[in-house]
């Protein structure tokens, strides 16, 4: 079965957050209440453990050719959403196995195992996964697994208006993002894709949510080179190893350059 997953067309994105009110309702999700946050029309304000779809809206200074740009603002809106990593910090970090990648390469948070440790919470680079306020349990995007066991696409890309979210096979997703980037740029539009393959993002193997962006990372809060914590294991345990060697040398030394008495 080839791996699934989305590409987020952030140009086509008009902030409707259809994609929110259709994963809030299809999961069963709680609202997350209603008040201002400061950060324009969002107020949802970030990704959580009942918010799985959370579009950003980032102003940005607007330009129209008549030179009054400073006076003009362009919103950069996004939905964002799990990313599904290739080398998912989530997964490695849980000690009971709650969390798996599925058939369909995406990664799954299993409620009745999660024990509410939160150690997947700092692992995710993202900042994505988070524990529910009721029971401590982890919980995120799950691709909408049930709905995918009976052919139908997540709730949200097909809820989607402007088809900013597209899902489908990986491959498929990535021939298209692909040509759709360099279509934009064709027409002087700075378009460039966030996460696509293992080579474009190496900290991450690679998104299976991945993103067609035209601006800074930043902009949109997506870390401009993700790392999961525990990419750096192997040089730790080999400094470490390096370390002991050096001090049992050094013993050593000192045990042979001791004056005999």
């Amino acid at each position: 079965m080839p791996a699934v997953g989305f590409f987020t067309d952030t140009t086509l994105c008009i902030g409707c957050k259809a994609c929110e009110v259709a994963c809030k309702q299809w999961n069963q999700l709680p609202d997350d209440g209603f008040r201002l946050t400061g950060m324009s029309y969002d107020n949802t304000a970030a990704l959580g453990a009942s918010t799985w779809r959370h579009v950003t809206f980032a102003e940005r200074p607007g330009d129209d050719g008549s030179g009054a740009s400073a006076f003009r603002i362009a919103w950069k809106m996004m939905s964002d959403v799990c990313k599904h990593c290739e080398r998912a910090g989530c997964l490695e970090a849980c000690p009971t196995g709650a969390i798996l990648r599925t058939e369909h390469g995406s990664i799954y948070v299993q409620p009745d195992v999660c024990n509410g440790c939160g150690y997947c919470v700092p692992a995710c680079p993202f900042g994505v996964i988070a524990r529910r306020d009721e029971d401590g349990r982890a919980a995120k995007c799950t691709l909408c697994y049930d709905r995918l066991q009976g052919g139908l696409e997540p709730a949200c890309a097909k809820a989607c208006p402007t088809d900013s979210i597209q899902f489908g096979p990986l491959d498929e997703l990535r021939a298209r993002a692909r040509e759709r980037a360099a279509g934009l740029r064709a027409h002087g539009v700075s378009a460039r894709l966030y996460g696509e393959d293992a080579g474009a993002q190496p900290g991450t193997g690679g998104l299976h949510a991945f993103f067609l962006l035209t601006d800074e990372p930043e902009i949109y809060n997506l870390p401009p080179a993700p790392k999961v914590p525990t990419l750096g294991v192997g040089r730790s345990w080999l400094a470490a190893a390096a370390g002991a060697l050096g001090l049992l040398a050094l013993s050593a030394a000192a045990m042979v350059l001791e004056p005999t008495r």
